[in-house]
């Protein structure tokens, strides 16, 4: 049987977060994800199913060789096939995960955005225990925590290369200055930690 997969959309652009920011990339958004996160950004509900044929056909168009597998939550849906037929196009595969599921093998980049250590009540929703949103992977590419000024202490059993602090985007200009400035002093305060930007909004680009 032939594997299809949920894809929201598929689209070429400019990595416009974290560690590869700025980078020519081709993202391909899976449908559909385990946590329903009050300050997502993301309308990943639709999709059509796709074939990884009909996958590498759509991305051959551009001439990027970076992949940047993103949701939603991809972990809950790539498979090893995909990754390998990936790399058989000469791609780099990236995955965007909130840790919560294993990846397949062969994955070049893991940026892990974990989703604990702050509320997430904000939506007035029934949201997954904090049991549900433990990282079960055993290290990590990238550490991109989403910041509105919790305990940072709750991240430092992930084991990662890098370590990006991004200030939460909640919609409200005043807050958000509030917030990127706590951002800031964190990371003067604590050098290991770098500040991640969501560029790609700043610059109005997807």
């Amino acid at each position: 049987m032939t594997t299809r997969y949920k894809i929201n959309e598929i689209f070429y652009s400019l990595q416009g977060e974290g560690y590869y920011t700025g980078t020519p990339a081709v993202f391909i958004r899976f449908s559909g994800c385990n946590l329903r996160c009050p300050f997502c950004d993301t309308s990943h509900g639709d999709g059509h199913m796709m074939t990884v044929d009909d996958i590498l056909s759509e991305i051959s168009r551009w001439p990027s060789s970076h992949v940047v597998l993103t949701g939603g939550e991809p972990s809950l849906y790539i498979s090893e096939s995909l990754v390998d037929a990936l790399h058989g196009q000469g791609r780099y595969v990236a995955v965007e995960t909130n840790g919560t599921h294993t990846l397949p093998s062969g994955v070049d980049w893991i940026t892990c955005s974990p989703k604990f250590g702050f509320p997430m009540d904000e939506s007035g929703d029934v949201l997954p225990a904090e049991s549900a949103r433990k990282v079960v992977l055993a290290r990590c590419d990238e550490l991109k925590v989403i910041y509105m000024g919790q305990d940072m202490g709750v991240y430092d059993s992930i084991a990662a290369s890098h370590h990006f602090v991004q200030p939460c985007d909640t919609g409200d200009a005043d807050r958000n200055r509030a917030i990127l400035h706590d951002a800031i002093e964190f990371c003067k305060g604590h050098p290991m930690w770098r500040l991640s930007l969501q560029t790609h909004k700043l610059s109005g680009i997807r």
